[in-house]
């Protein structure tokens, strides 16, 4: 199963039939993705479950729905086992952003780290769960595929939020503060962390 969010609800994309209960089903080869992205922002549905045929084509048969966006980013740990956060438009985050032209994407998710926070001496520990989630941009839906990397750091220096992308702070979070943190986060990020 994959989980697509739009805004905190999940599109869930399987090859199971379930009695719908609180959720909608929709065949995944026929599917109006606007018309489904409408649904779950207007209405009181949890879910919405589009249905495919083979598990192995599920993911890539729903990204042709819609333009996507590659990012990568980095749920990334110090050495007293903190994990790096960041503070965007009123929520907790990690940080992560798009892919430049020939950059690998372990690349972009440690140059996204280093530019939205200012930490340094970045080492990939390994990859994470990817996520996926529909935003609008100029009136348009696209999906955004966000890359993850477990990394880790010895870095002690100053933490600098990245004023010009919306970020007003960046701080360590410890795994309690982490999981209070994630009260007022994204439902992708919950998954991750």
């Amino acid at each position: 199963m994959y989980y697509i969010f739009v805004n905190d609800k999940p599109i869930i994309l399987t090859t199971a039939v379930e009695k719908e209960d609180g959720f909608k089903n929709f065949l995944l080869a026929e599917v109006n993705i606007g018309k489904v992205i409408k649904k779950l922002n207007s209405s009181a549905l949890k879910e919405v479950r589009l249905i495919g045929k083979n598990e192995d084509k599920l993911i890539k048969k729903f990204l042709k729905l819609l333009p996507n966006v590659v990012a990568g980013g980095g749920k990334v740990y110090n050495e007293k086992g903190e994990v790096l956060f960041i503070y965007r438009n009123d929520k907790w985050d990690l940080p992560k952003g798009k892919a430049e032209k020939n950059e690998s994407i372990e690349e972009t998710s440690m140059r996204e780290v280093e530019e939205e926070t200012g930490v340094k001496g970045l080492e990939v520990v390994r990859p994470l769960e990817t996520t996926y989630h529909i935003f609008k941009r100029n009136g348009k839906h696209k999906i955004k595929v966000t890359y993850w990397f477990e990394m880790k750091t010895l870095f002690k220096g100053p933490l600098l939020p990245q004023e010009e992308e919306g970020i007003t702070k960046v701080e360590w979070l410890s795994i309690e503060e982490s999981q209070k943190a994630l009260g007022n986060s994204y439902a992708n990020i919950r998954r991750l962390v």
